[in-house]
């Protein structure tokens, strides 16, 4: 049976969710949102970490929650949302086929917005030479058995490539009591955000190398070593420079590719890189089909996905009506400091835009702050820094079964793993809700800091 609508969104992460609800408000009447998962929210679910929901909503949110918000605006506005739905293929003429457990479905939609997201780059795609055993894993898989299957992919660990998913791995990793024996970075510089390699690696003591790449992998049936080597300025290994590192897990976290096979069904322009080539209004070559978030370009934040799928449902509806389209802005899409951060500075973390900031004693005041709430950051963080502690408990009587807790206030920085210690030894029962505290932490300075769930029934 074919369905019409007149927006049609396919992809329910935070960019897809975006445009349904504001396609919604700017007047369709039928948008309907298909996501191939069992629960939309795209990879926020997995994202257990907090940082999220900055710009969006002034708040510091996990990835459940920054889904779980976004999710009800959509519902709220009357988005119908179809999970499980895998979407095969579109034609010219906006008509959507996918597959259910009902079958086939087949949607005719005056508009469409593609909102596939991104995939992550694979040992196959960098070529790393060595045997095939089993314990390599890309960084959103690991995070992925880790985070939603309660599954320890290893206990000494070698990260290759320095992307934002593999930094925040790394914290997790040694939160949970693994020993991450080193970063390998290919690049001079590492290529995630500032504020990740100094809070998810140098607060942690994990050796980060540049110009530095696994050049063999060791093992038959199950990994025992990487080789790491040395690269000169030309990317090339240098002779005698190779290392071997003894490990059970090796993490690749080395990029993102734009997700775009139904966008390629039907025959739309693609760029090299796989993205989605469009216009300034986000529509691609064919009118009336839009493309939003990483699969049009990989984003720093889920923050301006949302926004630019904002854009996209309400360019889609101005499209129906004849009306002018909105014109996106695209240093929206990558803003944020990358790299080590500058020596002597402190990474802001009140914001997205990362400032460097510096004590300077002669003028006694604080230097590269871009606004006055980094300067109370500053001073917070030379004074007593603190910090969110984010993690999974499993739920008893429920194998592999794991609910995302994190603190409700921070806590100073110099009991984090104590605390990630003792969280590791509870559980929760099924019918907790989101919001509420499973957990009691007493400070060294005599503070209880409650742990709450940010997920649940």
């Amino acid at each position: 049976m074919m369905r019409r609508c007149d927006v049609l969104i396919v992809g329910g992460g935070p960019g897809g969710l975006a445009a349904a609800c504001a396609a919604k408000k700017s007047g369709a009447e039928t948008v309907i949102l298909l996501e191939r998962d069992s629960q939309a929210g795209g990879i926020l679910n997995q994202c257990i970490h907090d940082g999220f929901g900055l710009i969006r909503y002034q708040q510091v949110l996990t990835g459940p929650e920054y889904a779980d918000r976004a999710i009800k605006e959509a519902e709220d506005m009357g988005v119908e949302i179809l999970t499980s739905r895998h979407v095969v293929k579109m034609s010219a003429d906006r008509r959507v086929t996918s597959y259910s457990s009902e079958g086939i479905e087949e949607y005719d939609a005056k508009a469409v917005i593609l909102a596939t997201g991104c995939r992550e780059r694979t040992r196959g795609n960098i070529s790393i030479p060595g045997s095939r055993p089993a314990g390599v894993f890309t960084a959103g898989v690991a995070q992925n058995l880790m985070n939603l299957h309660n599954i320890m992919i290893g206990r000494r660990i070698v990260i290759l490539g320095s992307g934002d998913i593999g930094l925040i791995m790394a914290r997790r990793f040694t939160l949970e009591g693994a020993k991450v024996l080193a970063i390998a970075e290919i690049m001079p510089e590492p290529t995630g955000l500032a504020r990740n390699v100094s809070q998810c690696v140098s607060e942690f003591g994990i050796p980060l190398y540049v110009r530095t790449t696994v050049s063999d992998i060791i093992g038959k049936r199950k990994l025992e070593a990487v080789e790491l080597s040395d690269l000169d300025e030309r990317g090339k290994i240098v002779p005698g420079s190779a290392r071997r590192v003894e490990c059970d897990a090796l993490v690749l976290s080395v990029g993102l590719i734009p997700e775009n096979e139904v966008a390629q069904t039907a025959n739309i322009r693609l760029l090299s890189n796989h993205a989605v080539d469009t216009d300034k209004h986000l529509q691609t070559c064919i009118e009336g089909v839009f493309s939003c978030g990483n699969c049009r370009r990989v984003m720093d934040l889920a923050d301006y996905v949302s926004e630019q799928g904002e854009m996209a449902g309400r360019n889609a509806v101005r499209f129906l009506k004849g009306d002018p389209m909105e014109v996106w802005d695209e240093e929206k899409s990558n803003c944020m400091k990358k790299g080590f951060p500058e020596r002597d500075t402190i990474t802001c973390t009140v914001c997205p835009n990362g400032c460097q900031i510096k004590w300077d004693e002669n003028s006694r005041s604080y230097l590269g702050n871009a606004c006055p709430r980094g300067m109370v950051f500053a001073e917070q963080e030379r004074s007593d820094p603190k910090r969110n502690v984010t993690t999974t408990v499993p739920v008893k009587g429920e194998r592999q079964s794991l609910r995302p807790v994190r603190t409700k206030t921070p806590v100073s920085r110099d009991e984090v793993l104590q605390l990630a210690e003792k969280l590791r030894t509870i559980s929760i029962l099924p019918s907790v809700k989101s919001g509420e505290t499973v957990f009691t932490y007493r400070s060294r300075a005599g503070e209880d800091i409650s742990v709450i769930t940010t997920a649940g029934q």
